[in-house]
């Protein structure tokens, strides 16, 4: 069957059950095992905010590859214009539009383009945001920032929540994946305003949880320090990272420098490796779209994703 939106046939990938003997289930709980390569990404409309460049595109990337269809958006035309080309070119679904989250009309607005594109709306990944690190004491120099910050980080998460909430209830499911951060769960110092908006963001996330159970599923995301995302560059005081790293603040540092270099030992950059120093986007992304590619009846609510020889502390 043609897909909306796609260039090349469609993704044909068979479910696979291994059915498993229980001489006494128990009633409403299927037995069995859960194929190991799941196929739920098939078909489902996906949207993604902050998809013009960073975690956003590789989420993009990855989902539409397993069968989604993308509405990629952001206010940035130009990267949000290679996100879906590149997406089309590998034969996927993808359709943009700018929009920017800290307007609710321009997100109501998102999502009205989503069902009229591809008919509906499955999945929203609030992704889009800012880090601008700095101490109470840098006020001066940080507060255009800041609003920024709280204008995106929070009110963006929920312009998304509630341009998408009536269409979900609407049609009986849908799934809200929200962004927040390790920086959530933890008063920091040097990051108190991104660290305010993250906490904010996890409440967001388990309210709509019990306001919308069996209706809307929630996944709430906290990365620790991804290089490669770009949110690094809104850093307003680069001194703000020591709040997340304490005594590990040298260490981290070094560990940037040789980096940059080239120079870490393979048990550092090897992700088999215990001592993997630091997560990727495109593992990032992994982590969210597996999240996503689940059966409507089951919710992955948390998830925290870490390298296991990172230098955060929470």
């Amino acid at each position: 069957m043609e897909r909306p939106g796609r260039t090349s046939m469609a993704f044909d990938r068979p479910r696979t059950h291994e059915a498993q003997a229980n001489p006494t289930p128990l009633q409403g709980v299927r037995t069995g095992t859960v194929a190991a390569m799941t196929d739920h990404l098939q078909e489902r409309v996906i949207i993604v905010t902050g998809a013009g460049g960073g975690f956003g595109r590789e989420i993009c990337t990855l989902a539409a590859g397993r069968g989604a269809h993308i509405v990629g958006a952001d206010i940035d035309g130009d990267g949000l214009a290679v996100t879906v080309e590149g997406i089309l070119a590998d034969g996927g679904s993808a359709a943009g539009r700018l929009a920017d989250v800290r307007s609710a009309a321009a997100m109501e607005d998102l999502v009205a383009f989503a069902v009229s594109t591809f008919g509906r709306v499955d999945v929203l990944v609030n992704n889009a945001g800012t880090m601008p690190l700095a101490f109470f004491a840098d006020h001066a120099r940080a507060r255009e920032a800041w609003d920024r910050c709280i204008d995106i980080n929070l009110k963006g998460v929920l312009n998304g929540i509630t341009a998408v909430h009536d269409q979900m209830i609407e049609q009986g499911r849908g799934h809200v994946v929200n962004i927040s951060s390790i920086y959530g769960n933890v008063a920091t110092i040097g990051a108190g305003v991104y660290t305010a908006t993250k906490a904010a963001v996890n409440i967001l996330s388990d309210t709509l949880r019990a306001e919308s159970q069996g209706r809307i599923k929630v996944t709430n995301v906290k990365p620790t320090g991804v290089p490669g995302t770009g949110l690094g560059g809104g850093m307003i005081n680069g001194a703000g990272i020591v709040g997340i790293l304490g005594q590990n603040l040298d260490d981290y540092i070094a560990t940037i420098g040789a980096a940059m270099a080239g120079e870490l030992p393979p048990e550092r950059t090897d992700p088999d490796s215990i001592g993997y120093w630091a997560i990727t986007p495109g593992e990032l992304a992994e982590a969210v779209v597996h999240a996503i590619d689940q059966p409507w009846g089951i919710s992955i609510s948390d998830i925290t994703v870490r390298a296991t020889g990172d230098l955060f502390l929470f």
